[in-house]
Formats: C-alpha cells, sequence, structure tokens
C-alpha cells in the first residue's frame, strides 16, 4: 500500500494537490501503524523520545531533530521486525546511518528506487514511505490482521406515556389556591364610600386645631433689649486664621512682594552696570575681529595658494621618487649582472694563465 502511495506521489502528476498531500496521509497511516505496535511505551518511554504528532514527518521544521527522529524510529522497526540492529546516536555519520537503514530494508523486500540523499533531511515522503514500510513488515511479524468494522445494533425503544398520579394532584392544588387567592383579593378591596369617610374626618380635625385670633407677644420692648446685652457677648465669633487660609497667603505674598522691590533696587543697578561692561567688551572684540580679517585676507590668500602649490610639488615628487627607485632597481640588476661577468673574467683569466695542463703535456 504505502509503493503504491508512494508511485503515485513520484509519477508525472507531482505538482498536482494529490501529490502535495500524500506525505500527510501516509503520515497518518504511519501513526495509526505505531499505536497498534505500541510505540509509546516501547520507543517513547523507553528511548525517552518526543512522540509524534500527525504531521511530523510531513512538514520540515528542523532538520537535524527529524533525522535523529526519523534514524532511531527506523532502527526500532528493524528491531521489531526481528533483525539485530544498533540504536544509531546523534553525532553518527549520516551517510553510513542511511546506508545501513537502506541495506536493511532492502534485506527484507522493500523497492527503494530514489537516491539516499533524500532521506537526509528526515522528512518529506520519502522518510514517511520508508517508515511506512517498515510499520508493514513489523505488523506482518507480530501477525496483526485487520478486521472488518461491525456497526452496532441500533434497538428501537418504544417510550411509554404513564400519567403521573402526582401531576394531577399538583393541578388540583394549584387550583384551590387560585380560588382562595381571588377570595382574599375581593374582602381587600376599598369601599369609595369609606374613602369619603376618612378625608371628612380629616377636615374637621383641621378646623378645630385652627387658632381663633392672631398670635401676638407678651414680652415688653426693654426686657428683649436687656436679655440681648446678656446674650450678646456669648454670640460673639471668634475667626481663628489659618495657614492654608487664601487671605494669609495672599497677605504673605504681598509682603514678599515688598521685600523683593526693596533687594531689587542695589541688585538692578549693579546688574545694569555688568551689562553694560560686556556690551562694550563683544564690541571690542568685534571690532578686533573685523580689523585682523581686513588685514590678514591677503596672508590668507597667500597661505591658500601655497597650500595648494605645495600639494602640487608634492605630487611631482611622488612621481619622480617613483622614477627614482625604478632608476635605482635597474642600477643594481646592472651592478649585479657586472659583477657576475667580471668574476667569469677573471675565472677565465686565471685558467688560461694556469700551466698545470702544459706541464702535464
Amino acid at each position: 500500500m504505502s509503493q503504491e502511495i508512494l508511485r503515485e506521489g513520484s509519477g508525472e502528476d507531482l505538482n498536482d494537490s494529490q501529490g502535495k498531500y500524500q506525505p500527510f496521509i501516509m503520515m497518518n497511516e504511519l501513526l495509526d501503524k505505531l499505536k497498534i505496535l505500541n510505540y509509546d511505551d516501547e520507543f517513547s518511554k523507553s528511548l525517552k523520545m518526543r512522540p509524534l504528532n500527525r504531521f511530523y514527518f510531513s512538514l520540515q521544521t528542523n532538520p537535524g531533530e527529524q533525522f535523529f527522529m526519523f534514524t532511531s524510529l527506523a532502527a526500532w522497526l528493524v528491531r521489531k521486525i526481528g533483525l539485530k540492529f544498533e540504536q544509531p546516536q546523534e553525532y553518527d555519520d549520516p551517510n553510513s546511518t542511511i546506508a545501513s537503514i537502506l541495506d536493511a530494508t532492502r534485506d527484507l523486500g522493500i523497492v527503494v528506487d530514489f537516491p539516499p540523499n533524500k532521506l537526509k533531511q528526515g522528512s518529506g515522503k520519502f522518510a514517511v514511505y520508508i517508515l511506512n514500510c517498515l510499520a508493514d513488515k513489523a505488523m506482518d511479524h507480530v501477525k496483526w490482521t485487520w478486521k472488518k468494522p461491525q456497526p452496532p445494533i441500533e434497538v428501537d425503544i418504544e417510550e411509554s406515556i404513564i400519567e403521573d398520579d402526582a401531576e394531577l394532584l399538583l393541578e388540583k392544588i394549584e387550583e384551590e389556591m387560585a380560588t382562595e387567592d381571588t377570595d382574599d383579593d375581593e374582602d381587600n378591596l376599598l369601599n369609595i364610600d369609606d374613602l369619603q369617610n376618612i378625608t371628612n374626618i380629616n377636615k374637621s380635625l383641621l378646623e378645630v386645631q385652627k387658632p381663633d385670633d392672631v398670635l401676638e407677644s407678651n414680652t415688653n420692648n426693654e426686657e428683649w433689649k436687656l436679655e440681648l446685652e446678656r446674650v450678646m457677648p456669648m454670640l460673639k465669633v471668634t475667626v481663628k486664621t489659618e495657614s492654608s487660609d487664601w487671605r494669609t497667603r495672599l497677605e504673605q505674598m504681598k509682603v514678599y512682594r515688598n521685600e523683593m522691590q526693596e533687594i531689587i533696587e542695589p541688585v538692578k543697578t549693579q546688574l545694569n552696570k555688568l551689562e553694560n561692561e560686556i556690551s562694550t567688551d563683544l564690541n571690542k572684540i568685534q571690532n578686533r575681529e573685523k580689523f585682523l580679517n581686513n588685514h590678514l585676507e591677503s596672508l590668507l590668500v597667500v597661505h591658500r595658494n601655497i597650500q595648494s602649490e605645495l600639494a602640487k610639488v608634492m605630487e611631482q615628487y611622488k612621481d619622480v621618487n617613483g622614477g627614482v627607485t625604478e632608476r635605482q632597481r635597474l642600477l643594481n640588476q646592472l651592478t649585479d649582472s657586472l659583477e657576475a661577468t667580471k668574476q667569469e673574467m677573471e675565472e677565465r683569466g686565471s685558467s688560461m694563465t694556469d700551466g698545470c695542463k702544459y706541464l702535464i703535456i
């Protein structure tokens, strides 16, 4: 089944939507097979690996981690089939690890028609294909068989309607309570004649309470004055000034203002004097600056011209110096060749003046 899916995904229609979704379908099937093989306990917990999700090998997220997980899972599946396979380490050579995994898959009869470097990423359809094939072989080894699903038998339950006596009793009680409430409401209604009697009683009480004549005071005017003089000292109000009152603050501000005016008079004269001195000094500096600019303008122009001429002379010096160094190099070469020629002539002269050869003859 995995081989058929791989052929469909690796055909000419690889760019079609069906080919794009093949790794996800294969990964979903792989995860179901791994759960059947009890990889949660035998692989994840024993090797302390993180459990896989539905899209782990379908998408490339972390190539190093995915490659190590792929090799570890493939090695576990090979051992699950019954073959000997060493657990790969994180820092092993990836080429040798892939080669050993592919050798084991070929020994199991799994068709591998893609280059080994496709597995270096640790993800994609080829990695999922290898794991799917190994999972199929492992399921065959443990003799797992797929069974047809059996739907549950539906039982039709007839609902029986049973009259409840309690409901009937409740209805009777509610009817009785409603009749009692209506009787009480009728008893509590007021009559219009009663209201008229109450208003008449209130009017009669008000008429009785009304005074017959205007009230007048019986006290003497002099007694009022004496009483007022006696009570007057007690009615005197003393207001305590508070520091937070706006009036006191206003008075303080006035005092401070007067003090500042007294102090600022002598200081103002000194500041004016200082201002005049500073202004005169500034005028002197400006005049001196103008004088220097006027008298030094010609010198500055001459200085600029000399600087430009100096720059030209320096350029010429660099050019001439380069020619001198070149000629010096040629002179050294000629001197060396001359020395070599002199040495050669001396050797030939010494050989010609040597009479040992003639003595031998």
